[in-house]
């Protein structure tokens, strides 16, 4: 089972190189104010989830410099698992004035992303 769940991973990874969407073009200054909201922002994930890549291509059409985080690495991971909940991937850690969220959904990441960044 872990062969094949490799070979589809290196597959995602593949089609995602091929066919890797376009950023969104803004000016300047705008564009500088989208990078520093987003630096309150760190995915959570792994390479080859397929989930994980959903988020990251709508980050790149939406020309997010999103930090990621590999889960599988330890300060990471145990970080995800002992302030998020739950080892868990997507999963976005956000940085609020009142303290952290931590969203776990692909979809519901993604809509956050296009409604905070559209």
């Amino acid at each position: 089972m872990k062969i094949i769940r490799w070979i589809l991973g290196r597959i995602i990874l593949g089609l995602n190189f091929i066919f890797s969407p376009r950023g969104i073009k803004r000016t300047q200054e705008q564009q500088q104010a989208v990078n520093e909201a987003v630096e309150k922002l760190k995915l959570y994930q792994f390479d080859a989830c397929p989930f994980c890549v959903k988020v990251r291509r709508e980050a790149k059409r939406l020309s997010l410099p999103l930090e990621t985080r590999d889960a599988k690495v330890s300060p990471w991971e145990q970080e995800l698992i002992e302030q998020g909940g739950k080892r868990k991937v997507p999963c976005l850690r956000i940085e609020k004035e009142d303290g952290v969220e931590w969203m776990y959904e692909s979809n519901d990441i993604i809509a956050y992303l296009q409604q905070r960044f559209s």
